[in-house]
């Protein structure tokens, strides 16, 4: 038997980590230094797509860039001890690994507030990749050779689809598993504490050559 080391990219915000009570800190802490009103509940319901597309909702397009850097700013002070690492994160991160391959955390967040909240939380990612959104996704999942790609929103699923990678989707962020699955998720696991037994399942199977789900 062929042995198969896997890469397994994951996206970070409500696939690794639930960062919503950072984020809904760091929204009110923005409106209170702009004055302009946030709906930080609305806001942290609708995670995914990059920090431009929510600020546009709510400020002028031409003052987007500026208040994006400040809501960074602010984000390092008031979002990162508040987030929590959603259940299975650290044993999923691990069962790759221990299958001897990597873990690649593929995200749309600026991937130095990213590797703060991987630090903090302890989530021991061999490689991490800031700032792509959707099938921008694809670029970083192919040079890093990844088989697979876990994450909680149809962009997600695009995102594996460019890189001719495994879509494996957790409905623990804002798409439910049937909008998952409408976008084409190849796998729809509960959430991320039923990813080791599929690895194990989907390796045994013959990984990239056999069935896409265990």
């Amino acid at each position: 038997m062929v042995s198969i080391t896997p890469t397994v990219g994951f996206d970070l915000d409500m696939t690794l980590i639930d960062s919503r009570p950072g984020i809904h800190a760091a929204y009110r802490e923005l409106s209170a230094a702009t004055g302009v009103h946030i709906d930080a509940d609305l806001a942290v319901s609708r995670l995914g797509p990059p920090l431009e597309h929510e600020l546009a909702h709510w400020f002028p397009a031409g003052e987007v860039p500026v208040v994006a850097d400040r809501y960074r700013e602010l984000y390092v002070e008031h979002a990162i001890e508040p987030t929590f690492a959603l259940p299975g994160a650290r044993e999923a991160i691990a069962a790759v690994q221990g299958h001897g391959g990597r873990a690649v955390v593929v995200t749309a967040k600026h991937g130095v507030n990213a590797k703060l909240h991987l630090d903090h939380l302890g989530l021991a990612a061999d490689a991490l990749i800031g700032s792509l959104w959707a099938e921008a996704k694809g670029e970083a999942l192919r040079e890093h050779g990844a088989q697979v790609y876990v994450g909680d929103h149809v962009a997600d699923v695009r995102g594996a689809r460019a890189a001719g990678a495994l879509a494996l989707a957790v409905p623990t962020g804002p798409c439910d598993a049937a909008e998952l699955r409408a976008a084409g998720a190849d796998v729809v696991l509960r959430d991320l504490t039923e990813l080791p037994r599929w690895l194990d399942g989907w390796l045994a199977a013959g990984g990239p050559a056999g069935a896409g789900a265990a």
